[in-house]
């Protein structure tokens, strides 16, 4: 049976990287060389798109051949209409997280939402109950003075938030102001009073490819999605009168339904979605160079397999794993 080492009670591995880095291949490989040994490796998806159920090629969401046999948390466990936020997905992963180790097995924390990994691994502020009488106001303001005015007015009440915001973020802007006018207190102020992070020491295994080299993965993905089914689903998701709804969101939605409905040629369609891709990508890539201690890995320098096994060596290192690992062999 899989214990959890004692130097850490709540240890958590997470796989990071940019859009088409091989995070899922990679992730279920490593999960798949512990399983050979006996270790018992579960994945927690922590990807903001592939958590709704009836879509997976748009999200490009792994298929059960894709999955290997290892199983898999945190995908299709929303309708495709609700709006799920990273507060409920820590919620959420967390619940998953408790059962795994329950049955003596260890999570693997796998994607690229930076949001969705930061709730779960720090804590996540959400702030009180949405409050649509004072949303509904500060749009209507919003859209008489202008996004500048209100960024603003959250620089008065709240300059350390208003610094972290653009003030083109105009959802994130008037959130702060509601939270602000339903508390009387700055978002800032009530983040730096939540409880301290969840896991004191996660360990974070990255991929990563240079620009160059991805843009090229991103384009051959784009090309599989839009002949592979990503068309149906948009066309369903229309029908279904969800084009304004949270699933939608997704990069590249908007533009394989113009595809579908004929407003827009294929070539056109996936240089669009490659280039929303790619600054995708580049968000993603400053986002987790903020993060401490990232083990980075480029796959374009070294064999998959060799990155794999110094991954795999570090993860034992980190579960306290060493001990059995020798005593097995």
């Amino acid at each position: 049976m899989n214990r959890k080492s004692a130097g850490s009670p709540h240890p958590i591995v997470l796989v990071v990287g940019t859009t088409c880095s091989g995070k899922t291949a990679f992730g279920v490989a490593l999960a798949r060389r512990f399983m050979e040994e006996g270790v018992s490796i579960e994945i927690v998806g922590s990807d903001a798109r592939q958590i709704f159920r009836g879509i997976g090629v748009g999200t490009a969401k792994p298929d059960e051949d894709e999955r290997g046999g290892v199983p898999h948390h945190m995908m299709n466990v929303a309708d495709l209409g609700e709006t799920f936020s990273a507060a409920r997905y820590a919620a959420e992963a967390l619940l998953c997280m408790e059962d795994i180790y329950r049955r003596g097995a260890y999570p693997l924390v796998v994607g690229g939402s930076g949001l969705y990994l930061r709730a779960l691994v720090e804590g996540f502020f959400d702030g009180p109950e949405a409050q649509r009488e004072i949303r509904e106001r500060l749009e209507a303001e919003a859209s008489t003075r202008g996004n500048a005015a209100m960024h603003e007015r959250l620089s008065a009440i709240d300059p350390e938030t208003a610094a972290k915001l653009h003030p083109n973020d105009l959802r994130r802007v008037i959130r702060a102001l509601e939270v602000y006018e339903a508390t009387g207190r700055p978002v800032s102020r009530l983040r730096a009073e939540q409880k301290a992070p969840r896991f004191a020491s996660p360990l974070y295994i990255g991929l990563r490819y240079p620009a160059s080299v991805l843009a090229d993965r991103i384009e051959r993905r784009v090309r599989r999605m839009l002949q592979g089914g990503m068309l149906d689903e948009v066309a369903m998701l229309a029908e279904m009168n969800l084009t304004d709804a949270r699933v939608f969101e997704g990069l590249g939605f908007r533009e394989a339904l113009a595809l579908y409905r004929g407003e827009m040629n294929e070539e056109e369609a996936v240089q669009e979605i490659s280039r929303l891709h790619r600054n995708y990508a580049k968000r993603q890539r400053t986002w987790f160079h903020k993060i401490e201690g990232v083990n980075w890995y480029d796959p374009q320098e070294k064999e998959f397999g060799v990155i794999l096994e110094k991954a795999h060596d570090r993860v034992s290192r980190y579960l306290g794993l060493e001990s059995r690992m020798e005593g097995s062999s």
